[in-house]
């Protein structure tokens, strides 16, 4: 007889049993694996986003990286992309890639509308092309379209992710408009101030000369036959003396103004430190203190290589400053002389000085300091130490200002020294 085998009835339940439970345990795994590359892509896109805001957020031009924002939706819709971006308002548009009409015109509408457009949208959802904005808090600055999707929409959170992108580029670009606004409405308070400091300056300060030369003249014109010649000569040596006050206070003004221009050229040449300085104690000897200024320069000093007509005028400043704010009586210093790869035009006076919180605001224009310690106030708009630095800046060297031990500045001109061109043998 065969044997009994119990339980023989219940091998094809275990069986059974033995496949549903590897089953279930593969769509375990499975879901799990879905769920981990879920969260890989989760985390790959959250990390996109990061690194592309704070791209955005360092940019000082968002439009410069509307490339990158570009390759990054090309890369994610597998799909080709271009863009219309408005930096600025009264700029022209700037496109990326190759639109044509019908997709320009799209563009457009996407960005009046700040709307997205195409399949997977509530707008024109059976358009072949998807249009994203540029989103920032008010309004659209651009927007961006990825070509060809046809009636395949971008997965969830796919179309979330490539929308936070454009949303980076639109508030960066919002921002940018923003600084550019309040830079342009600085800029203007700026200039309106500076305006209306030189009308004050030139209201004040051509009054008083012009006054003094009306006066002379008609005196002159007047009672002529009446002075004696050295009345004459005292009135028309004050008609001399303001008028010449008058020039250099339109040619500092003019020349503040021409040097703060953009592009400005000079007319430089190759000059020699002693004409200039020459030339200057030649005009400057004309005055009644003129022979306060004396000069000292360092022999066997280079070429310079500057605008003559400048550096005259500079130095003309820079004596005059010194001679209006020193001691009838004390002498004024110019000094040339070669420091590493400078020549330093220098001019020192004897004066009061000038206190720690003024020595950068006097090279401000129309700023002149603390005038406490002049008993009647010394003429002046406060324009020449402002064109001097400008001088200086204009030929890369620089205007500084140190105190004197003994009482007194020293207004230095650092001009930087450039090779000279050799001159040609003597055949």
């Amino acid at each position: 007889m065969t044997p009994t085998r119990p339980f023989v009835h219940l091998l094809p339940w275990v069986a059974l049993g033995s496949l549903m439970a590897l089953a279930w345990v593969g769509w375990k795994l499975r879901q799990a694996w879905r769920s981990l590359r879920a969260a890989q892509r989760a985390a790959q896109l959250e990390r996109e986003l990061r690194e592309f805001g704070d791209l955005m957020r360092d940019a000082d031009r968002p439009e410069t990286h509307a490339a990158d924002l570009t390759r990054a939706l090309a890369a994610r819709a597998t799909a080709p992309v271009a863009a219309l971006l408005q930096p600025q308002p009264q700029a022209p548009d700037l496109v990326l890639g190759e639109p044509d009409a019908n997709a320009l015109a799209g563009l457009q509408l996407c960005t009046a509308s700040g709307r997205a457009l195409g399949p997977g949208t509530d707008h024109h959802a059976g358009e072949p092309d998807l249009y994203l904005p540029l989103r920032g808090r008010e309004a659209a600055f651009g927007a961006v379209v990825l070509f060809g999707l046809g009636a395949r929409a971008l997965p969830g959170d796919l179309m979330a992710h490539a929308q936070a992108l454009c949303d980076q580029m639109g508030l960066a670009l919002q921002r940018q408009r923003v600084h550019d606004e309040a830079r342009r409405a600085s800029e203007l308070a700026e200039v309106q101030t500076t305006r209306n400091a030189m009308l004050a300056a030139i209201s004040h300060d051509y009054r008083t000369p012009l006054a003094t030369i009306m006066g002379s003249a008609s005196a002159l014109q007047t009672q002529g036959e009446r002075l004696s010649a050295a009345q004459r000569g005292e009135l028309a040596s004050r008609i001399v003396d303001e008028t010449a006050r008058l020039v250099r206070l339109t040619d500092n003004t003019l020349q503040l103004a021409r040097l703060g221009a953009p592009g400005v050229a000079l007319r430089s040449d190759w000059e020699s430190a002693e004409e200039i300085v020459g030339a200057a104690l030649r005009r400057v000897r004309r005055r009644p203190d003129g022979e306060r200024v004396r000069s000292r320069i360092e022999p066997g000093l280079p070429l310079l290589w500057c605008d003559a007509a400048l550096m005259s005028q500079l130095l003309d400043n820079l004596i005059d400053n010194a001679l209006k704010y020193s001691p009838p009586a004390a002498p004024v210093e110019l000094v040339v002389r070669r420091i590493g790869g400078d020549v330093v035009l220098a001019v020192r006076d004897r004066g009061p000085g000038i206190e720690p919180a003024w020595r950068e605001r006097v090279f401000d224009a129309f700023q002149r300091g603390d005038l406490a310690d002049f008993a009647q106030r010394p003429p002046g708009a406060g324009v020449g130490l402002a064109v001097c630095r400008a001088i200086a800046q204009a030929h890369h060297g620089r205007l500084t200002l140190r105190p004197r031990g003994h009482g007194g500045c020293s207004l230095q001109c650092w001009l930087p020294l450039r090779e000279a061109p050799a001159l040609p043998e003597a055949m």
